[in-house]
């Protein structure tokens, strides 16, 4: 014969021991009278201690107040018919402790003269918080694709009046479009309350490294701002800043030649982060026209709003000291 076909008799001891394996608790709630019988590990679930009169009424009391009306509803549509019901609901314990519960039962035992109905409950918590955890992950991410959607467009558009030509355009929109997805590989989650995002120093070092990089001049970018945790939000704005600031001493300033040197340097004043841009050994020592232009507005418009701050600029002989000053409560959004 198939064992497929063979039908094992299950004594009643592998029963319970597969129930206590399955972490399966056991109920019978009569309609007649309220009475609602549990097994022991029922009432370890639901963190009460052994009654001997509980009621359906007594142990709704633990539901979750925003499932409570949802979960009698539930129970006394499902006495009225034959066949099985289920339903996930949340109580709580005495801890406070939000728990997941999963009923499942069978109404009426297909005889609705018994007015009895049994069932099992599940805890069903760490499935919950996993769905729970996959929803809000699902609407970051989708939040996050709108911003950028938008941030792009945006972009796009200052770009395409600040420029003469499509090759123009289309290098400097992928410049700065390089320049946000450098600064999201950032993101990560950092200890100890520094922040959710990159630390400020390697923002900094990663968005300019392409510009040290240039065989016997490397090194000449020093960068030393104080350890702190940026936000995503600020983490993506500050890159701005920088690409911004990086494309004018590349195009008139330090790094246009080979001898110009970039200090970088911070410090924490009160409520605000002062960051000096400081560029030595340009060509110029006068206020540039691209200060005026739609770089300098996108520039002015993250720094003061975004990031609530202030940008001003200070032209010496060789270079130019640009101060940036940012509130420690946006750069940590």
């Amino acid at each position: 014969m198939s064992q497929a076909l063979l039908q094992p008799e299950w004594s009643a001891d592998d029963l319970k021991r597969a129930i206590k394996s399955a972490g399966v608790a056991l109920w019978t709630w009569i309609v007649d009278d309220d009475t609602f019988v549990m097994d022991t590990k029922a009432y370890e679930l639901w963190d009460i201690g052994v009654e001997t009169d509980l009621t359906f009424e007594h142990l709704s009391a633990k539901v979750h107040p925003a499932d409570r009306d949802r979960v009698r509803a539930a129970f006394v549509a499902a006495r009225g018919i034959d066949g099985p019901f289920e339903i996930d609901f949340r109580i709580l314990t005495d801890a406070s402790d939000v728990r997941w519960i999963s009923a499942r039962g069978q109404g009426n035992e297909g005889d609705a003269a018994t007015k009895k109905m049994t069932g099992i409950f599940l805890d069903v918590t760490g499935r919950k918080q996993a769905e729970e955890g996959h929803e809000l992950l699902a609407g970051e991410m989708s939040h996050r694709v709108k911003n950028l959607l938008a941030l792009a467009s945006g972009l796009t558009h200052i770009t395409s009046r600040a420029t003469q030509t499509k090759e123009e355009m289309a290098q400097q929109l992928t410049q700065r479009l390089t320049a946000l997805g450098r600064a999201h590989e950032l993101v990560r989650p950092l200890p100890d309350g520094q922040g959710n995002a990159a630390l400020l120093g390697d923002l900094f070092t990663v968005l300019l490294a392409p510009y040290d990089n240039v065989g016997a001049f490397a090194g000449r970018i020093r960068v030393a701002v104080p350890r702190m945790g940026l936000g995503e939000k600020a983490a993506t704005s500050l890159a701005l800043v920088v690409h911004e600031l990086a494309t004018n001493s590349l195009k008139y300033g330090a790094l246009s030649n080979d001898v110009g040197l970039l200090d970088i340097s911070g410090a924490v004043v009160e409520d605000h982060v002062e960051i000096i841009w400081n560029e030595q050994g340009g060509e110029t020592a006068e206020p540039l026209a691209s200060t005026e232009g739609y770089g300098s507005k996108l520039l002015h418009r993250t720094v003061s709003g975004q990031l609530g701050g202030a940008i001003s600029y200070d032209w010496v002989e060789g270079g130019v000291i640009v101060t940036l000053k940012f509130k420690a409560s946006c750069l940590t959004s």
